[in-house]
């Protein structure tokens, strides 16, 4: 199957709000990559759809002059072989490695989830995911019960399940995304509950992360709140400095939050369930 791939080099500052702004205007995903103060957005979009109109549709919304851009159409397996020259092993912190497929493991003794880069956002590359794992390596206890809320490649969650979480469930609204967090859970013999958030069932998690945007987040304060249980723990990222203050007023209502760890212009908040 093909797709259209847009891609665009931005200030850092834009990155977030033009996301919104494409999936809104019928990207199917949206990827980040960058060093906090450039960022390089690939939209993935349907092979049929019009790259200009998506993109003066997006940056209308935003406000923002018309950006350059470029735009080609990729074979699924393309997309795949062009990503394996860029990337290798990536090392988080306590032994934890995200490793593709076509490398060996820098170390004997690592833990390592195995993961190739694709369709579906989540490589370990970008601040946002990097910041979540580090996270999960100095918070999580083992046997917790975890949710990944938007778990893209799902990543997050078996990073989670690789340090020891009792149970780890993972939603995304993306259906490729759902196929793709349970075959990279199977390549790397862990144990997920993958599926789209209407289908998960009741019932309060020890530990929630997101790795999404600053507008979900907004809107998903209530149903966090409603699914963590008394003193359980949040961490949410995919939030640039500009956006941390708006997301600790509203998440202050349930939880007792703060900003965490920073990486360039992006940032994470931890909290915990009052």
């Amino acid at each position: 199957m093909s797709r259209l791939a847009i891609r665009l080099e931005l200030e850092s500052a834009l990155a977030e709000p033009l996301s919104d702004a494409l999936l809104e205007a019928g990207a199917d995903s949206v990827d980040l990559d960058g060093d906090g103060r450039s960022i390089r957005l690939t939209a993935l979009a349907p092979r049929d759809a019009d790259a200009a109109a998506l993109v003066a549709r997006a940056a209308a919304a935003t406000g923002i002059a018309l950006p350059a851009y470029r735009a080609e159409r990729i074979e699924d397996e393309d997309w795949v072989r062009r990503s394996q020259a860029q990337f290798g092993p990536i090392g988080i912190s306590g032994g934890l490695w995200i490793v593709p497929s076509w490398h060996e493991a820098p170390e004997a003794a690592a833990l390592v989830v195995r993961l190739d880069p694709g369709l579906a956002f989540g490589t370990g590359s970008h601040s946002s995911t990097r910041l979540v794992l580090e996270w999960l390596v100095r918070r999580l206890r083992r046997g917790e019960r975890v949710l990944d809320y938007g778990c893209g490649s799902g990543i997050l969650a078996i990073a989670a399940a690789r340090l020891g979480a009792g149970e780890v469930a993972a939603v995304d609204t993306d259906p490729l995304a759902v196929e793709t967090a349970a075959g990279n859970a199977r390549a790397n013999g862990v144990a997920l509950t993958v599926m789209a958030p209407g289908a998960l069932p009741a019932g309060p998690y020890d530990l929630i992360v997101a790795n999404i945007l600053a507008a979900p987040l907004m809107a998903l304060e209530p149903e966090f709140a409603a699914r963590t249980r008394r003193g359980g723990r949040i961490a949410l990222s995919g939030l640039l400095e500009a956006q941390a203050e708006a997301l600790v007023a509203a998440y202050a209502r349930d939880f007792a939050i703060e900003r965490g760890a920073s990486d360039g212009d992006w940032v994470l908040l931890e909290g915990v369930r009052r």
